[in-house]
C-alpha cells in the first residue's frame, strides 16, 4: 500500500542491503533452487499472463491525482536512529541511501542502485517536474534513549519525529525533506510483523506542528525476519525440501533485510508523499502505490512466489544492484508508468 507496505505470511517480502565483495564475475540465482519444486502456499504475483515483462498489466489503474512529487533537488533524508544500532550498520544503510546519486559506473557498476531510482524518477507531478534524482543525508539523530519506549505505536513514531525537531539536531523541511525512522531490533512497532515491516505517511501538525513526509522501517533481525527478512530467512511452513534461505549480501538479515523495505518506502515518497500524488485504487487511505504493485519482483522471471533472476557472488551472497564503495543490495522492483509494468535494471527481457 501507499502508506503501508503489507506483509502478509503467504507473500513473497524482501528486503536486502549489501555490502563490500570481491569484484569478480557474479554468477545467475534464482531462489527456486529446485526446478522442480512448486509450493502451492505461496499465490502467483504476475497481474497477467504477459511474458515480455514481469507484473505487466494494462488492467493496472495506476493515476495521478494532482498533489505534488518530491521534485525539488536534493532530496534530503533526516535519519532518525531509534534504539542501539551498530556503526557498521548505520554505514550500511547509508551507503545504499548515498548509492542512489551514484551515477559513476567506475563507483557503481550496472546494474546499479542509482539505475534502479531511475524508474522513480520518471513519475512527475502536474508541472511536468519529475521526481528528484539527487538525494543526500542532510541530518542525522540518534534516539539512544528510547524516548518514547521500547514499543511505538503510529502515533508515538510522529512523536518521536517532533522530539527530533524540536529539541533542534534536525531542521524542519517543508520543500525538500523526508524524514525515515529506524527502529532497531529490540524495538516493538504497531503492526510490525503482523501486517507491515515499514509504511509512510506525513505528521500532523497537531503533533508535530508541521506536515513533513515520512517513512518508518524496523530491524526485523530478532523478532520477524521470516515475514520482513525472507528469503534471508524462511517460515516455518516452507522447511523441508523447499526453497532454501539465500544469503544476505551483508552477512547482516536484519539489516538486509531492511533495504528493500527502505526502498520500497522512499520510492513511495517521493512519488506520493502527502497521500495524493500517484497511486492506483480509488480509496486515498488504502492504495496501492508504484511499490505496492511489484511486492516480491527482484529479476527477470519472477512471480508465482518466486524473486526472479539475482546474482551472487563467490561467495553466495545474493544481491540485484550495485552501490557505492563496493556495496551490493537486493531491492524490489518498481512499478514503471512508461512500460506499465515491474521494472528493474537486472532486467533480463
Amino acid at each position: 500500500m501507499e502508506i503501508a507496505h503489507l506483509v502478509i505470511v503467504f507473500m513473497v517480502v524482501f528486503l536486502h542491503h549489501g555490502r563490500n565483495v570481491a569484484s569478480t564475475k557474479p554468477t545467475v540465482q534464482t531462489l527456486n533452487t529446485n526446478a522442480e519444486f512448486f509450493n502451492p502456499k505461496l499465490p502467483p504475483r504476475t497481474l497477467s499472463s504477459s511474458k515480455k515483462y514481469e507484473g505487466s498489466s494494462d488492467l493496472v489503474n495506476l493515476r495521478y491525482h494532482m498533489g505534488p512529487v518530491l521534485s525539488s533537488a536534493p532530496i534530503n533524508i533526516y535519519l532518525i536512529w531509534y534504539g542501539k544500532w551498530a556503526v557498521s550498520q548505520k554505514l550500511l544503510i547509508k551507503d545504499f541511501l548515498l548509492s542512489i546519486s551514484t551515477t559513476d559506473r567506475r563507483a557503481a557498476p550496472s546494474p546499479s542502485v542509482a539505475e534502479w531510482w531511475r524508474t522513480v524518477s520518471l513519475y512527475t507531478d502536474q508541472t511536468g517536474a519529475n521526481v528528484s534524482r539527487s538525494v543526500v543525508v542532510a541530518g542525522e539523530y540518534s534516539d539512544l534513549r528510547y524516548s518514547h519506549g521500547s514499543s511505538l505505536t503510529r502515533l508515538s513514531v510522529q512523536q518521536v519525529i517532533a522530539n527530533a525537531v524540536r529539541s533542534a539536531p534536525l531542521p524542519v523541511d517543508h520543500k525538500q525533506g523526508i524524514y525515515l525512522i529506524l527502529t532497531s531490533q529490540d524495538v516493538t512497532v504497531q503492526d510490525f510483523c503482523r501486517a507491515v515491516c515499514g509504511f509512510h505517511y506525513f505528521t500532523f501538525p497537531s503533533l508535530v506542528g508541521y506536515t513533513l513526509p515520512y517513512a518508518w522501517v524496523g530491524n526485523s533481525g530478532k523478532q520477524c525476519p521470516e515475514v520482513c527478512a525472507y528469503p534471508f530467512a524462511i517460515p516455518g511452513y516452507m522447511a523441508g525440501g523447499g526453497p532454501v534461505a539465500l544469503s544476505p549480501p551483508n552477512r547482516d538479515v536484519g539489516v538486509d533485510g531492511m533495504i528493500s523495505v527502505i526502498g520500497h518506502e522512499l520510492a513511495e515518497l517521493a512519488s506520493n508523499p502527502l497521500v495524493n500524488a500517484w497511486y492506483a485504487g480509488e480509496d486515498p487511505t488504502a492504495p496501492t502505490e508504484i511499490g505496492d504493485l511489484c511486492e516480491g519482483l527482484y529479476g527477470t522471471g519472477g512471480g508465482g512466489g518466486y524473486i526472479g533472476q539475482v546474482m551472487r557472488d563467490t561467495g553466495g551472497r545474493t544481491f540485484n544492484v550495485n552501490g557505492r564503495k563496493g556495496r551490493r543490495f537486493l531491492v524490489q522492483w518498481i512499478w514503471s508508468p512508461v512500460l506499465k509494468a515491474c521494472a528493474g535494471p537486472n532486467a533480463m527481457d
